[in-house]
Protein backbone atom coordinates (compact mmCIF):
# COMPACT_ATOMS: atom_id res chain seq x y z
CA UNK A 1 0.00 0.00 0.00
CA UNK A 2 0.95 3.60 -0.51
CA UNK A 3 1.61 6.43 1.72
CA UNK A 4 2.04 8.82 -0.64
CA UNK A 5 -0.79 11.33 0.04
CA UNK A 6 -2.10 12.53 -2.91
CA UNK A 7 -1.88 8.93 -4.31
CA UNK A 8 -4.46 8.03 -1.75
CA UNK A 9 -6.14 10.48 -2.21
CA UNK A 10 -6.67 9.82 -6.64
CA UNK A 11 -7.43 6.10 -5.23
CA UNK A 12 -10.15 7.06 -2.74
CA UNK A 13 -11.80 9.57 -5.54
CA UNK A 14 -11.53 6.60 -8.17
CA UNK A 15 -13.11 3.96 -6.56
CA UNK A 16 -16.02 7.07 -5.79
CA UNK A 17 -16.31 7.54 -9.79
CA UNK A 18 -16.12 3.22 -10.12
CA UNK A 19 -19.24 2.89 -8.23
CA UNK A 20 -21.37 4.51 -10.91
CA UNK A 21 -18.82 4.62 -13.70
CA UNK A 22 -16.08 1.50 -13.61
CA UNK A 23 -14.81 2.42 -17.44
CA UNK A 24 -13.90 5.96 -16.60
CA UNK A 25 -10.58 7.19 -14.70
CA UNK A 26 -9.40 10.54 -13.58
CA UNK A 27 -6.02 12.02 -15.63
CA UNK A 28 -4.21 15.17 -14.97
CA UNK A 29 -4.72 17.54 -17.57
CA UNK A 30 -3.90 21.42 -18.63
CA UNK A 31 -6.81 23.62 -18.33
CA UNK A 32 -7.25 25.80 -21.68
CA UNK A 33 -7.48 29.19 -20.15
CA UNK A 34 -4.84 28.86 -17.60
CA UNK A 35 -2.65 26.22 -18.60
CA UNK A 36 0.09 26.38 -16.13
CA UNK A 37 -2.65 25.00 -13.65
CA UNK A 38 -3.33 21.42 -13.85
CA UNK A 39 -6.25 19.39 -12.34
CA UNK A 40 -7.43 15.64 -12.44
CA UNK A 41 -10.09 15.47 -14.33
CA UNK A 42 -12.46 12.94 -16.00
CA UNK A 43 -10.07 11.20 -18.99
CA UNK A 44 -13.26 10.99 -21.45
CA UNK A 45 -17.30 11.66 -20.36
CA UNK A 46 -18.52 7.93 -20.34
CA UNK A 47 -17.56 5.04 -22.49
CA UNK A 48 -18.99 4.54 -26.29
CA UNK A 49 -21.86 2.20 -25.20
CA UNK A 50 -24.90 3.52 -23.86
CA UNK A 51 -25.23 3.71 -20.20
CA UNK A 52 -27.89 1.42 -18.34
CA UNK A 53 -30.70 3.19 -16.47
CA UNK A 54 -29.76 2.49 -12.77
CA UNK A 55 -26.07 4.08 -13.92
CA UNK A 56 -27.69 7.18 -15.07
CA UNK A 57 -29.93 7.40 -11.69
CA UNK A 58 -26.72 7.16 -9.88
CA UNK A 59 -24.98 10.07 -11.35
CA UNK A 60 -27.95 11.88 -11.31
CA UNK A 61 -28.06 11.38 -7.28
CA UNK A 62 -24.47 11.42 -6.81
CA UNK A 63 -23.19 13.60 -9.90
CA UNK A 64 -18.97 13.83 -9.61
CA UNK A 65 -19.24 17.14 -9.79
CA UNK A 66 -15.02 17.90 -8.66
CA UNK A 67 -14.28 15.66 -12.13
CA UNK A 68 -14.93 18.56 -13.84
CA UNK A 69 -14.05 21.76 -13.91
CA UNK A 70 -16.93 24.10 -14.41
CA UNK A 71 -16.97 27.14 -17.01
CA UNK A 72 -17.23 29.74 -14.03
CA UNK A 73 -14.62 27.99 -12.32
CA UNK A 74 -12.04 28.64 -15.04
CA UNK A 75 -13.45 32.25 -16.16
CA UNK A 76 -12.30 33.05 -11.75
CA UNK A 77 -9.66 31.13 -11.74
CA UNK A 78 -7.79 33.10 -14.68
CA UNK A 79 -8.84 36.56 -13.22
CA UNK A 80 -7.33 36.04 -9.94
CA UNK A 81 -3.84 34.85 -11.85
CA UNK A 82 -4.15 38.02 -14.05
CA UNK A 83 -5.36 40.34 -11.31
CA UNK A 84 -3.31 39.31 -8.16
CA UNK A 85 -4.05 42.17 -5.83
CA UNK A 86 -7.35 40.72 -5.64
CA UNK A 87 -5.60 38.17 -3.38
CA UNK A 88 -1.91 39.16 -2.59
CA UNK A 89 -1.29 38.87 1.14
CA UNK A 90 -5.04 37.84 1.98
CA UNK A 91 -7.01 35.12 3.59
CA UNK A 92 -8.81 34.22 0.53
CA UNK A 93 -11.80 31.56 1.89
CA UNK A 94 -13.18 29.54 -1.49
CA UNK A 95 -16.58 28.34 -0.99
CA UNK A 96 -18.13 25.08 -2.93
CA UNK A 97 -14.52 24.55 -4.19
CA UNK A 98 -15.02 21.27 -6.60
CA UNK A 99 -11.99 20.37 -8.50
CA UNK A 100 -10.54 23.45 -6.61
CA UNK A 101 -9.51 25.52 -9.33
CA UNK A 102 -10.42 28.99 -7.53
CA UNK A 103 -8.36 28.23 -4.37
CA UNK A 104 -5.20 26.98 -6.06
CA UNK A 105 -4.64 29.93 -8.32
CA UNK A 106 -5.73 32.12 -5.75
CA UNK A 107 -2.79 30.39 -3.79
CA UNK A 108 -0.80 30.40 -7.27
CA UNK A 109 -1.60 34.64 -7.46
CA UNK A 110 0.03 35.30 -3.70
CA UNK A 111 -2.60 34.70 -1.24
CA UNK A 112 -1.66 34.57 2.07
CA UNK A 113 -3.82 31.69 3.14
CA UNK A 114 -6.75 29.75 1.35
CA UNK A 115 -9.69 27.60 2.69
CA UNK A 116 -11.46 25.39 0.67
CA UNK A 117 -14.79 24.60 2.27
CA UNK A 118 -17.25 22.33 1.34
CA UNK A 119 -19.59 19.76 2.95
CA UNK A 120 -19.00 17.18 0.25
CA UNK A 121 -15.95 14.95 1.52
CA UNK A 122 -14.69 13.90 -2.17
CA UNK A 123 -14.80 17.58 -3.13
CA UNK A 124 -12.56 18.31 -0.07
CA UNK A 125 -10.12 15.24 -1.21
CA UNK A 126 -10.31 16.43 -5.18
CA UNK A 127 -8.83 19.96 -4.14
CA UNK A 128 -6.11 18.36 -1.43
CA UNK A 129 -4.74 16.33 -4.66
CA UNK A 130 -5.25 18.89 -7.30
CA UNK A 131 -3.87 21.37 -5.22
CA UNK A 132 -0.53 19.07 -3.93
CA UNK A 133 -0.03 18.46 -8.06
CA UNK A 134 0.40 21.93 -8.33
CA UNK A 135 2.77 22.44 -5.11
CA UNK A 136 0.59 25.36 -3.14
CA UNK A 137 -1.00 24.42 0.20
CA UNK A 138 -4.92 24.94 0.58
CA UNK A 139 -6.30 23.84 3.90
CA UNK A 140 -9.85 22.52 4.14
CA UNK A 141 -12.67 23.09 6.14
CA UNK A 142 -16.35 22.09 6.48
CA UNK A 143 -17.03 25.14 8.92
CA UNK A 144 -18.37 27.60 6.46
CA UNK A 145 -18.91 30.34 9.65
CA UNK A 146 -15.11 29.59 11.04
CA UNK A 147 -13.59 30.20 7.72
CA UNK A 148 -15.99 33.36 7.18
CA UNK A 149 -14.46 34.64 10.35
CA UNK A 150 -10.79 34.33 8.92
CA UNK A 151 -11.63 36.18 5.21
CA UNK A 152 -10.44 38.79 3.98
CA UNK A 153 -12.30 37.68 0.32
CA UNK A 154 -14.71 35.33 -0.44
CA UNK A 155 -14.69 33.39 -4.08
CA UNK A 156 -17.43 31.13 -5.00
CA UNK A 157 -17.91 30.01 -8.59
CA UNK A 158 -21.08 28.18 -10.26
CA UNK A 159 -23.03 27.44 -6.28
CA UNK A 160 -26.33 28.55 -7.63
CA UNK A 161 -27.34 25.80 -9.21
CA UNK A 162 -29.13 24.84 -6.53
CA UNK A 163 -31.15 28.08 -5.59
CA UNK A 164 -30.83 27.19 -1.34
CA UNK A 165 -27.64 28.82 -1.96
CA UNK A 166 -28.75 32.46 -2.32
CA UNK A 167 -28.95 33.15 0.86
CA UNK A 168 -25.23 32.84 1.73
CA UNK A 169 -24.22 36.10 -0.64
CA UNK A 170 -25.63 37.83 1.92
CA UNK A 171 -23.26 36.26 4.23
CA UNK A 172 -20.32 36.15 2.21
CA UNK A 173 -20.34 40.18 2.34
CA UNK A 174 -19.18 39.74 6.10
CA UNK A 175 -15.62 39.79 4.63
CA UNK A 176 -14.07 42.75 2.84
CA UNK A 177 -14.47 41.31 -0.42
CA UNK A 178 -16.27 38.92 -2.78
CA UNK A 179 -15.73 37.32 -5.96
CA UNK A 180 -18.64 35.92 -7.79
CA UNK A 181 -18.68 33.81 -10.59
CA UNK A 182 -21.77 32.33 -11.76
CA UNK A 183 -23.16 30.88 -15.59
CA UNK A 184 -26.79 29.16 -14.03
CA UNK A 185 -29.08 31.97 -13.52
CA UNK A 186 -29.34 34.69 -16.50
CA UNK A 187 -31.28 37.22 -14.12
CA UNK A 188 -28.77 37.34 -11.60
CA UNK A 189 -28.87 40.40 -9.65
CA UNK A 190 -27.62 40.19 -6.08
CA UNK A 191 -28.09 42.97 -3.50
CA UNK A 192 -24.65 44.71 -2.88
CA UNK A 193 -22.93 42.89 -5.81
CA UNK A 194 -21.51 45.15 -9.44
CA UNK A 195 -21.42 43.29 -12.41
CA UNK A 196 -17.40 43.60 -13.23
CA UNK A 197 -18.01 41.51 -16.42
CA UNK A 198 -19.00 38.85 -18.69
CA UNK A 199 -16.57 35.97 -20.76
CA UNK A 200 -17.38 33.02 -21.99
CA UNK A 201 -15.78 29.61 -21.22
CA UNK A 202 -17.30 25.64 -20.86
CA UNK A 203 -16.89 23.36 -18.52
CA UNK A 204 -13.88 21.03 -19.37
CA UNK A 205 -14.22 18.26 -20.12
CA UNK A 206 -16.82 19.61 -22.32
CA UNK A 207 -20.23 18.51 -21.45
CA UNK A 208 -22.01 19.97 -24.60
CA UNK A 209 -23.83 21.74 -22.20
CA UNK A 210 -26.39 24.34 -24.15
CA UNK A 211 -24.45 27.92 -24.78
CA UNK A 212 -26.45 29.77 -22.08
CA UNK A 213 -24.38 28.25 -19.77
CA UNK A 214 -21.00 29.30 -21.87
CA UNK A 215 -21.83 32.95 -20.47
CA UNK A 216 -20.06 33.43 -17.49
CA UNK A 217 -20.51 36.80 -15.49
CA UNK A 218 -18.23 37.56 -12.32
CA UNK A 219 -19.79 40.01 -9.48
CA UNK A 220 -17.94 42.02 -7.25
CA UNK A 221 -18.93 43.23 -3.52
CA UNK A 222 -16.84 45.30 -1.66
CA UNK A 223 -17.33 46.00 2.25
Amino acid sequence: MTSDPKLVGLNALHERLHRVLPNVKLTCQPLPKTPQLKLWLLDELFPEQALEPGIVNAIMEEPPYWSFCWASGQVLAEFLIRNPEWVAGRCVVDVGPGSGVVAIAAALAGARKVIACDLDDDALTATRVNAEENGVQVVLSQDLDSALQEADLVTAADILYDRENLGLLARFQAAERVLLADSRVPDLNPPGYRLLGEWQSCTWPDLGESSEYNGVRLFAAQA
